[in-house]
């Protein structure tokens, strides 16, 4: 396991979202309501909107009425940004680096990217409960993301009761951590290495509706792919401390590459079916892969 690291140096990313917000703080994103902008929204009457700097000659000629018509733009507004962080013990193994930093240097990025938008962040975390400890509410400060990452890395993995299954908790904490996120717009990032039971999932994109979520996948490529064959590997799950030694032959090595592919299918399968698109994170943080997931996402 590595020890605490800083992430990339001045990384950040772009993010556009598909969604129209609300809102009176001046942002990035696409708001519902008429005002300061450069996005046209509509025509009015300038009697009704009395900024002459503002009128449409051609607008105001072509209206039947005869009225001096304004133009008004699209008011841009600031959205309230989540991380909601898995730390349970399977987040704490890398082969290089612990799931969990690389995770950190995602929210040192985001922290950067969200105070440039102009939009608050907010850090949610859990295991097989909700971490309280970890829990930071959503503010615009240059440093919010910077704060949220360090607490990341100097996280530690707590056991659950000898008599509890860890597998079986990760999802109900979930469901726990979210509920103060349900019904609220923003931009919510999930991010986990989704080694437990899915079935939980449903629910929980239900419950962050009307939200913009984004799953972020967190693997370790030690997980993904399987060593070289005819060797003694030495395994331990990460959630109950079990440990056993394995021959790995290719027949094995061939169903570890299918059940990692499988897997994959089975995430991306249920968050298509709530519209979304995951984006994985693979042993480090690539900022510009996640600006053209975003950029894809949108276009």
């Amino acid at each position: 396991m590595s020890g605490p690291r800083s992430g990339p140096a001045a990384a950040e990313f772009h993010y556009r979202l598909p969604a129209v917000f609300g809102g009176q703080r001046p942002g990035a994103h696409r708001g519902s309501s008429l005002g300061a902008g450069q996005v046209f929204a509509a025509h009015r009457r300038l009697f009704d909107h009395p900024d002459p700097r503002r009128i449409d000659l051609r607008a105001s000629l072509r209206d039947p009425r005869g009225d001096w018509l304004v133009r008004l733009p699209r008011q841009r507004v600031a959205v309230a940004v989540h991380a909601v962080v898995d730390v349970s013990a399977s987040m704490h193994f890398g082969a290089r680096h612990r799931k969990l930093d690389v995770v950190a240097d995602f929210v040192e990025a985001l922290g950067r990217s969200a105070y440039r938008s102009g939009d608050a962040l907010g850090l949610l975390a859990f295991d097989h409960g909700r971490r309280e400890d970890l829990f930071m509410p959503a503010r615009h400060s240059r440093g919010a993301g910077q704060l949220m990452a360090e607490a990341l890395r100097r996280c530690h993995a707590e056991a659950p009761d000898q008599h509890d299954r860890a597998h079986e908790l990760t999802p109900r904490a979930l469901q726990q951590t979210v509920a103060p996120l349900a019904g609220r717009p923003g931009l919510v990032f999930l991010v986990s290495d989704f080694h437990w039971p899915l079935q939980a999932l449903h629910g929980v994109l239900e419950q962050l509706a009307p939200a913009c979520v984004l799953p972020i996948v967190a693997w370790d490529p030690a997980e993904t792919a399987p060593p070289a064959a005819h060797a003694l590997l030495a395994v331990s799950d990460a959630e109950t401390g079990l440990r056993r030694t394995l021959w790995l032959r290719e027949p094995l090595r061939r169903r570890w590459a299918e059940a990692v592919a499988r897997r994959r299918t089975e995430l991306q399968a249920l968050f298509a079916a709530h519209g979304l698109a995951p984006f994985e994170l693979q042993g480090r943080f690539d900022a510009e892969a996640l600006t053209r997931h975003f950029m894809e996402a949108v276009a």
